[in-house]
């Protein structure tokens, strides 16, 4: 059960049910593919993201963001692959690669940054691929995913029948959790009161035996 339970919140941390009142939490998306795709945003054909181990220097938005959104963001596109090279440069650059097939996005020259930058651990693009750099420097991991977004054009992911039954499964397991609690509390204290008091008995008999 304790497997299951852990199982089961890994799936809702991933799914992350949309907040209305937390626009910048509703990580739940698709990246444009070429199924879904359109003229606008051309389909994702991977990503990369660079920071420094140590969140000092303008790193710790970028290191959030690995931590908290891309796990989401993997889950929901397998189909994208997705690279980190987490680095020990504090000076050296924060730095989400995008790449893109054949043309950037409309929008993605308006998101890298004030100043240009460039990620000398990003892979070259590969081909037909196009790719922009959006600088993560001292920016927060929800405006690292606005700026994601903006540039990608990714759109919300609908649940699907399993995910869903998954999730009650997860409050389903919440839900029981105290009076499960409350009843492992209870047999511990039962198991330990009769080891006490067999430890009694067996402290009368050898007082019985010596008299």
């Amino acid at each position: 059960m304790v497997n299951l339970f852990k199982r089961l919140h890994k799936l809702k941390s991933l799914t992350n049910t949309p907040d209305p009142r937390r626009p910048h939490r509703n990580r739940r998306s698709n990246l444009p593919n070429p199924p879904n795709s359109h003229k606008r945003i051309p389909p994702i054909t991977r990503l990369h993201l660079t920071y420094a181990q140590k969140i000092y220097g303008g790193h710790q938005g970028a290191r959030h963001f690995w931590r908290r959104v891309l796990p989401r963001l993997k889950y929901h596109n397998p189909h994208v692959p997705i690279t980190v090279s987490p680095t020990t440069e504090q000076e050296g650059p924060a730095a989400l690669t995008v790449y893109f097939h054949e043309r950037l996005s409309s929008t993605a020259p308006g998101i890298s940054g004030p100043k240009p930058v460039t990620d000398k651990y990003a892979p070259a693009p590969v081909g037909e691929e196009k790719s922009a750099v959006i600088d993560l420097k001292n920016l927060n991991y929800e405006e690292i995913w606005r700026r994601v977004q903006a540039s990608t054009g990714a759109e919300s992911y609908v649940l699907s029948p399993v995910d869903e039954e998954d999730l009650k499964k997860v409050a389903d397991v919440k839900a029981r959790a105290p009076g499960d609690r409350a009843r492992n509390r209870a047999m511990r204290q039962a198991k330990r009161d009769q080891e006490r008091m067999l430890a009694e008995a067996r402290g009368e008999v050898e007082k019985s035996k010596q008299t």
